[in-house]
């Protein structure tokens, strides 16, 4: 049995709301830099994404939270997929593909249309995971994420 298959995928506690902080922002300060927006969310997910009527996820391992997703509620039918880490060392192991495939799973069950995300070309692991999983990408809007050099979106079929 490989350790993935050992991760559970839980739901927001606010007892872990310091994990979505501290896997963000090791992640943010590794590739890019933390921007204003970043620590609004991070410093606040109960009321940034959780009130707002998103969800936010953790990918837990003995105990311990090596991973989080978040489902940014953008209107009732589209949601972003966003602020997701696995902690270093433990990336290209499947833990972000099992998160993925978690959002994929709750987005049909709750009547999502759309979700969309914002990533990076230099993150060419994260990219292909995206692309394996329907993500296509479009045009890119302006003043989202200062990293941000490329959108995609995957509609949910029923």
């Amino acid at each position: 049995m490989s350790l993935v298959d050992t991760v559970a995928i839980i739901p927001f506690s606010p007892i872990y709301k310091e994990a979505i902080k501290t896997l963000n922002l090791e992640w943010l300060k590794k590739y890019f830099r933390v921007e204003p927006k970043d620590e609004i969310v991070l410093s606040d997910p109960q009321g940034q994404i959780i009130d707002k009527g998103g969800m936010i996820f953790y990918a837990q391992y003995n105990e311990i939270i090596v991973g989080t997703v978040s489902l940014i509620k953008i209107d009732n039918t589209t949601f972003e997929l966003s602020k997701m880490a696995v902690l270093d060392g433990l990336q290209g192991l499947g833990i972000g593909k099992k998160l993925i495939l978690h959002c994929l799973a709750v987005a049909k069950e709750n009547g999502m249309e759309k979700l969309i995300l914002y990533s990076n070309r230099k993150l060419l692991p994260a990219i292909h995971l995206y692309e394996k999983y329907g993500f296509l990408e479009v045009p890119l809007e302006d003043g989202v994420y200062e990293r941000a050099d490329i959108k995609m979106e995957r509609t949910i079929h029923y």
